[in-house]
């Protein structure tokens, strides 16, 4: 009798429609409220993604899981609110939930401890956290969507449980034993991370959207050309590659794209033909990953509309094009962004990216220099030691990719002083396990003449969900951000002699340390961000505390 492992999963979701995921213990039949979908299979596993059409604008459905036939979902002896579905078109504010980097692990001692109090600690998850206090909250006052930043898991850094399963591999298997490996293992981190009981709630009433981040395949990942070709060099590499792939598809992806775009991208149909789909996966997985040139092959990034909002995901991992020409996304793709910015007539656009585009302070120049004594501006024995400084402290964000950051703020002041332009741009970022807010200023606003507003721009950030940063790198962090620090990024960039960018961006909230979420509240023109530290009360249970509340 087929069983229920995972989900179900809310994830894409319209004012018309929505799609859920699940993962059975076996083939089987899925029914959703009446629609009926059967399951897929790879690898010997097993899932669907049911695709609900004709639901009213602004309604709360509720649903239930039936597989073969047998409800699975509510669970019997579940003391959680009902599942349900909440269209899009109501008339209140658009709740945006958004963060990145959650470590899975128990959510008991020693585990939950802060890293100073115990070596093992992650501290309290701020996604548990957030479930928690929605479990007393009416529907309308939860988040409209959830969007995950990168680092959803962590193959390179998995938790003692999954450790323990991965010590019965075959011993001639190659892959670094702090590395999971091939797509089985991944499964286990998803399911791992995926199905506690007040997290697994969340996922069901939340719509999803998610991008990768190096993590989720190992530190460094397209960092620069010379890492890809020395990577592709290990006899592991390719089984851990293809397995990421093929499974940030399924648990990811997918959910990611509207019913129209899963029809016109026909991958979803080709695996519900029939048969195990893991050798087409494997094939398409190589092609993404493509061998030469250096530069992604598959388009990960994506859109979602929220009424008068649009939210741009740029894929800035995989998408990446490293030799010769170094960007942080190919020449196609980019094409498809500068689109889908465009595209439409929305009061607020968010552009969403796990890596930071402007980065506060000296950390900023210190990933220009470095990039540009990489690319051999000092000479090759520089560019050799410049690489090794690049991979040890992960200088990767935008500003380690000039022309792809010049490229971008050139688009953002296009849309922000266009026709018709938005009242805000906000791009959301994660990834360096701190957080906070940039005001961006760009340099022709003072020599413009009488026009109406341009659109106002911000850098929000929004790092860890659950993860720890040592006391060493947060005092390194504050440094960066200081006067003295931002004195110090300044001469980088002059020693390289780096023209001025055509905006600068002032840190106005953080930076903020230990494990926090940030909720953007839109309505109509005005919008407001606030983020919340998780941390335990008197009695040990986790709560959130307001850190940032501002005004964009």
């Amino acid at each position: 009798m087929g069983e229920l492992l995972l989900g179900p999963m809310l994830r894409h979701v319209s004012d018309s429609s929505a799609t859920i995921f699940v993962e059975t213990d076996g083939a089987a039949s899925v029914d959703i409220n009446g629609t009926v979908t059967p399951t897929f299979e790879v690898a010997g596993h097993h899932y669907a993604l049911v695709i609900i059409e004709g639901l009213p604008p602004d309604s709360v459905t509720p649903y239930s899981v039936l597989v073969d036939g047998q409800c699975r979902w509510p669970m019997p002896d579940s003391s959680m609110p009902p599942s349900v579905i909440r269209t899009l078109g109501h008339a209140g504010p658009l709740r945006v939930l958004f963060g990145s980097c959650r470590a899975s692990a128990p959510h008991e001692p020693p585990y939950s401890l802060s890293a100073t109090d115990d070596p093992q600690g992650l501290g309290v998850d701020s996604l548990r956290a957030h479930g928690l206090r929605m479990l007393s909250q009416p529907p309308h006052e939860w988040p409209d969507i959830l969007m995950l930043l990168g680092d959803q898991i962590y193959a390179d850094e998995p938790s003692p449980e999954t450790l323990n399963r991965t010590r019965t591999r075959n011993p001639a298997d190659a892959t670094p034993p702090s590395l999971v490996g091939g797509f089985e293992e991944y499964t286990w981190l998803y399911q791992e991370s995926w199905t506690p009981d007040v997290e697994r709630w969340l996922f069901s009433v939340v719509p999803t959207a998610m991008i990768f981040d190096d993590h989720e395949l190992i530190d460094d990942w397209n960092i620069s050309g010379s890492w890809v070709h020395e990577i592709r060099l290990q006899p592991w590499w390719q089984e851990h590659v293809a397995g990421c792939l093929i499974a940030y598809w399924i648990y990811q992806h997918l959910g990611n794209l509207s019913p129209q775009e899963i029809r016109n991208e026909a991958m979803l149909e080709r695996l519900m033909a029939g048969g195990d789909g893991v050798d087409y996966l494997r094939e398409w997985a190589a092609e993404s990953e493509r061998f030469t040139p250096i530069e992604g092959g598959y388009r990960f990034s994506f859109v979602r509309q929220l009424g008068r909002t649009r939210l741009v995901v740029i894929d800035c991992r995989n998408g990446r094009n490293l030799e010769p020409d170094r960007a942080m996304v190919g020449a196609e793709e980019w094409k498809w962004i500068d689109e889908q910015c465009r595209a439409g007539d929305v009061d607020h656009l968010l552009l969403a990216t796990s890596l930071p585009v402007m980065v506060p302070g000296g950390l900023h120049g210190l990933q220009a220099w470095n990039a540009a004594l990489c690319d051999g501006q000092w000479g090759k024995w520089v560019a050799r030691w410049s690489e090794r400084i690049r991979r040890y402290i992960d200088l990767e964000d935008w500003p380690a990719f000039d022309a792809s950051l010049r490229r971008l703020l050139a688009l953002i002041d296009e849309i922000r002083t266009g026709p018709g332009h938005p009242t805000t741009i906000s791009i959301l970022s994660g990834d360096i396990h701190f957080s906070y807010v940039a005001r961006a200023d760009f340099a022709a606003d003072g020599n413009a003449p009488s026009q109406p507003a341009p659109s106002r721009v911000h850098q929000l950030v929004s790092s860890p969900i659950r993860q720890s940063l040592p006391r060493r790198d947060r005092r390194v962090i504050r440094f960066a951000v200081s006067r003295i620090g931002r004195r110090i990024g300044g001469l980088m960039t002059r020693s390289i002699k780096s023209p001025p960018q055509i905006a600068t961006w002032t840190l106005t909230d953080g930076p903020v340390f230990a494990n926090e979420m940030s909720m953007l509240i839109i309505e109509s023109e005005n919008i407001e961000l606030v983020v919340e530290r998780a941390r335990p009360d008197d009695n040990g249970s986790p709560i959130l505390e307001t850190v940032i509340h501002t005004s964009l």
